[in-house]
C-alpha cells in the first residue's frame, strides 16, 4: 500500500473539550462529516477529559482553555505527562502572545482561535496527528513580533509593581492571583487554599481592581512579569 492509499485509509480519533455544550455538538457535526475522522466522545473539563483519553485513546485532544474544575492549561500538563502519544490542539478565544506561550510550554502540539474556518481546524487536527505543530497564522505573527521586539531590546518595559507605587496586593491577593495566572478555576483556588468560592471571587474582583486590569491575559502579564508565576 502506498502512503497516498494509507492516508486515505487513515483514521484519527478526536476527543472534544470544551465547557459550553453547544460548541462541543456543532464541533462533533463538523468534524464528523469529515472523511477519516472520528470523534470518539466529548468532556466538559480538564478532569472529565483525563478519565476519558484514558478510556477512548484519542489520537487528538481539542481542547478549550478556560473551564471549570481544571483548566485547558492544567488538563494539557498532565495529558501530556500520563498521556504522551496524544496531541493535544487547544481552540481557544484568547490570542495573547503570552497565554499562547504558556500552553505551548505545558505540551499542546497547536493553538487555534475559535472562529477559525473549518477546513482550518480540520488541517491543524491532520498536522498534529502527524507531529507537526500548527500555529493559526494571526496567532503565529503576534509570537514572531514578540521574538523580534526581544531580539533587538525593543521590548516595552517590563510592567513591575513598583509601577504601581507600594505592593498593592496582599499576601493573599498574591497568592490568588498567582493561582489565577497558572490557569486554575476560583472553585479550584478556593479547594486549594481551603477558601470559600465567594472569598476567592472577592479576592478577584479586588485584584483586578487595584491593578486596573480588564481581563485574565492582564493578569497572567503582570503576574509573569513581577515574578508571581515563571514564563520558562
Amino acid at each position: 500500500m502506498t502512503d497516498a492509499e494509507d492516508l486515505e485509509n487513515e483514521v484519527i480519533k478526536v476527543l472534544l473539550v470544551d465547557d459550553h455544550r453547544i460548541l462541543r455538538e456543532g464541533l462533533r457535526a463538523l468534524l464528523s462529516e469529515q472523511p477519516g475522522l472520528i470523534v470518539v466522545g466529548d468532556a466538559s473539563d480538564g478532569e472529565e477529559a483525563l478519565a476519558l483519553v484514558a478510556e477512548s485513546h484519542p489520537d487528538v485532544v481539542v481542547m478549550d482553555m478556560v473551564m471549570p474544575r481544571m483548566s485547558g492549561l492544567e488538563a494539557t500538563t498532565l495529558m501530556r505527562r500520563l498521556h504522551p502519544e496524544v496531541r493535544v490542539l487547544i481552540l481557544s478565544m484568547y490570542d495573547d502572545d503570552e497565554y499562547v506561550q504558556r500552553v505551548i510550554q505545558a505540551g499542546a502540539s497547536g493553538y487555534v482561535l475559535k472562529g477559525v474556518a473549518a477546513d482550518d481546524l480540520v488541517r491543524a487536527i491532520h498536522e498534529v496527528h502527524h507531529g507537526a505543530s500548527f500555529l493559526q497564522p494571526t496567532i503565529a505573527a503576534k509570537l514572531i513580533e514578540d521574538y523580534v521586539r526581544r531580539v533587538r531590546g525593543a521590548q516595552p518595559p517590563a510592567l513591575e509593581a513598583s509601577q504601581y507605587g507600594e505592593e498593592p496586593l496582599t499576601a493573599r491577593e498574591r497568592e490568588v492571583l498567582a493561582l489565577i495566572a497558572s490557569g486554575h478555576t476560583n472553585q479550584r483556588i478556593a479547594d486549594l487554599l481551603d477558601l470559600s468560592r465567594k472569598t476567592v471571587e472577592s479576592h478577584r474582583t479586588n485584584i483586578m481592581k487595584k491593578l486596573a486590569a480588564h481581563d485574565v491575559t492582564e493578569l497572567v502579564r503582570y503576574a509573569i512579569r513581577t515574578g508571581l508565576i515563571v514564563n520558562e
